[in-house]
């Protein structure tokens, strides 16, 4: 087999958010169009998807979670400033508000990623191979500090920088998700030197339904023949739909979960026109441990 040009990480997220997105997940992994999964510990159908990764020996890292549903630590789940009145984690754009306005405590922040580290370990049996941030945020000011010193701490070698070329070629995204989207790729580079400096190792993401697709492969760093091989991640969200009531992270599934974008994904990422582009370019599907 020729050396690939391309070592591409296609990630599904949000695994362990219902069983119906854990089967779509799986089925993409078993089609043979994704490579790694990204597991979401304080989500209802978690222990069933560490289950299926150690089943069919899928790669397996932790999508950190602050912004969904309720915490894993304990002494977190009542009384923190990570939570609503509700008693719930603040939500993808109420966490950055909270942020923004000085109303986090970093030292909670920590305590919350290290119990989801340790829940991770106790539903796979071993350290995630990666980790990320559901609703990138991993990358958010202050946040990366902490993020970056607990995955250096626990020996966590990778994590992703979501940034999006191409932003302003894609008409279909509405302004309010132009503009988030294009401030998660600032805060992702301004973390850049923050995740080097302990030592982290970094991909370079992009999303599904933003600026990659069938038509254009993601790049990472324009490897030639004969030539570096390059690395890149594909971050992505199969599955099939959630089911109203179904799901989630202790508030029920959001709009995203719900939505016939998660299966048209699936379809997209197991067309065999795209596996057969992959094939033709040199592009070798893996998992972060075989980087």
């Amino acid at each position: 087999m020729p050396q690939p040009r391309l070592m591409l990480v296609v990630t599904g997220d949000d695994f362990g958010y219902c069983p119906r997105r854990n089967r779509g997940i799986v089925e993409c992994f078993l089609a043979g169009g994704v490579s790694s999964v990204s597991l979401l510990v304080n989500a209802a159908a978690a222990k069933e998807a560490a289950h299926l990764a150690k089943r069919h020996k899928i790669p397996i890292g932790l999508h950190a979670n602050l912004s969904e549903g309720s915490p894993v630590c304990g002494s977190l789940q009542k009384v923190s400033t990570l939570l609503n009145p509700r008693g719930f984690f603040h939500g993808k754009m109420g966490f950055r508000l909270a942020l923004e306005r000085g109303q986090l405590d970093m030292k909670q922040v920590e305590l919350e990623l290290r119990a989801q580290v340790q829940q991770f370990v106790e539903l796979t049996g071993h350290l995630p191979h990666h980790m990320d941030g559901h609703q990138h945020v991993h990358v958010l000011p202050e946040v990366r500090e902490v993020f970056a010193h607990v995955l250096s701490d626990l020996r966590i070698l990778y994590t992703r920088v979501p940034v999006e070329p191409g932003l302003q070629s894609c008409p279909w995204l509405p302004a309010e998700l132009q503009r988030f989207y294009s401030q998660v790729g600032k805060d992702a580079l301004d973390s850049v030197p923050v995740f080097k400096h302990y030592g982290i190792r970094l991909q370079r993401a992009l999303e599904l339904g933003l600026g990659a697709g069938p038509g254009e492969a993601p790049r990472g760093g324009g490897a030639g023949p004969g030539g570096p091989v390059a690395t890149a991640e594909l971050m992505v969200h199969p599955g099939y739909p959630s089911q109203p009531g179904e799901g989630g992270c202790g508030e029920g599934p959001d709009q995203f979960s719900q939505s016939a974008d998660r299966q048209h994904e699936m379809g997209v990422l197991s067309d065999p026109a795209l596996l057969d582009f992959y094939r033709q370019h040199s592009v070798q599907l893996c998992g972060f441990r075989d980087l």
